[in-house]
């Protein structure tokens, strides 16, 4: 899965497993390139060979490169000097850490990696969705708290459910740890098997198994094409507008739309859950003479009669618009309080059905628009004519 990085250092000594000789060696260390469980404990020996003329008393231990204390050596012989390390850390990389054999010069005589850490616990959360019905990418976590300290390998295994053989997942996302993509030789309509194996030197676990039908796991790409405009002087509303998922055009599915949009200077997204299938809404509300940012994204509903809820695509790329300044903010006048009865009677009126209007128009509701639009128009022009009128007084 991940590439390992850092690798375990090359010593002057070869090693042939289960075989310990200074036949052909100057010195070795013994267990060589032990597995062992955190908390454990090492003794671990070095071997010189009796023509180097070197006595074990001479020699010391470093591991990572920091010399281990003295108390710690044992001389077993004259040619071999032992090491008890007790309670052992996890290692610090996956690679191993570095055990080596030093002559009183500091020169390299042998080397070991010791690899330490805890078997796999069992990969959770595994979830898996498909992109366009192209693909089926599985995503899952490891157990625990996520960390064996030493190599562990995870493999996606699936199989169709009543009469598939085991396969393994063969593309795993470099980008992405813990997820694989299936790209070939899909099956629709039919139900698969789906889980994750986790294995090291010390072990091995499996997660639960899930089952699925691609056809309950769609989504899609973002929807492309979206635009955002003014409605005319309408000072508080945008009209945005999209085109469905191209990858889906020929799907018998019911497709539902989110909206979210923020102002300019704001990181907090508003989100509209009442779009429904149609490609375009009304956004109201709105501050006049003020940038926002909209962003769309889609649901494929029952795509070819699933009974199951799509999963949400992303985001499409935010696309911005602003929305007309206000001309009673650009004028900085207010209403006349000197204003008769009837006149203040009737301006509660209009702010009553205004209110009522914009509440039951808010959103992307199939309600018409139209008599709302002609009302804001004709009210946006009475204030004007009665500013124009107010500043020709004061002058």
């Amino acid at each position: 899965m991940k590439a390992v990085l850092d690798f375990c250092l090359v010593f002057l000594t070869l090693h042939t497993p289960g075989v310990l000789s200074l036949s052909t060696h100057v010195a070795i260390i013994y267990p060589q390139d032990p597995v062992l469980r955190m908390g454990s404990n090492l003794t671990a020996s070095c071997w010189v060979h009796p023509e180097l003329g070197i006595h074990a008393s001479s020699l010391f231990w470093t591991l990572n490169g920091q010399q281990l204390p003295s108390s710690l050596y044992r001389v077993q012989s004259p040619t071999n000097l032992s090491l008890a390390l007790a309670g052992l850390n996890a290692s610090r990389q996956t690679s191993g850490d570095n055990l080596v054999c030093h002559n009183h010069k500091g020169h390299i005589l042998a080397g070991s990696c010791l690899y330490v850490g805890m078997p796999p616990e069992k990969p959770v959360n595994l979830t898996c969705w498909s992109r366009n019905t192209k693909d089926l990418t599985c995503s899952w976590a490891p157990g625990g708290k996520g960390e064996t300290n030493i190599s562990t390998q995870y493999r996606l295994k699936y199989k169709l459910r009543w009469y598939g053989t085991e396969k393994e997942c063969e593309d795993y996302t470099h980008t992405q740890p813990y997820s694989c993509s299936i790209t070939q030789d899909l099956h629709l309509f039919t139900p698969y098997e789906i889980w994750v194996e986790a294995s090291n030197q010390l072990g091995r676990a499996t997660s639960d198994v899930i089952t699925l039908d691609i056809l309950d796991v769609v989504t899609t790409d973002p929807p492309s094409g979206v635009t955002v405009s003014r409605v005319g002087q309408l000072e508080d509303q945008l009209s945005v507008r999209w085109e469905a998922p191209p990858a889906l055009k020929d799907f018998l599915f019911q497709a539902k739309y989110q909206i979210r949009y923020r102002l300019e200077d704001s990181q907090d997204w508003k989100v509209m859950d009442d779009v429904g299938n149609q490609t375009s809404c009304r956004l109201a509300g709105l501050r006049p003479g003020t940038v926002y940012f909209v962003q769309v994204r889609c649901n494929p509903v029952g795509i070819y009669g699933s009974r199951k809820a799509g999963i949400w695509s992303e985001w499409s790329h935010p696309t911005a618009a602003s929305t007309p300044h206000s001309e009673r903010m650009m004028s900085g006048s207010c209403d006349s309080k000197s204003s008769g009865d009837s006149n203040s009677t009737l301006r509660r009126e209009l702010k009553q059905f205004f209110g009522w209007v914009r509440k039951h128009a808010y959103g992307c509701s199939s309600m018409s628009m139209k008599l709302y639009d002609q009302w804001r128009v004709l009210m946006q022009k009475s204030h004007k004519a009665r500013n124009q009128v107010l500043q020709g007084d004061k002058s």
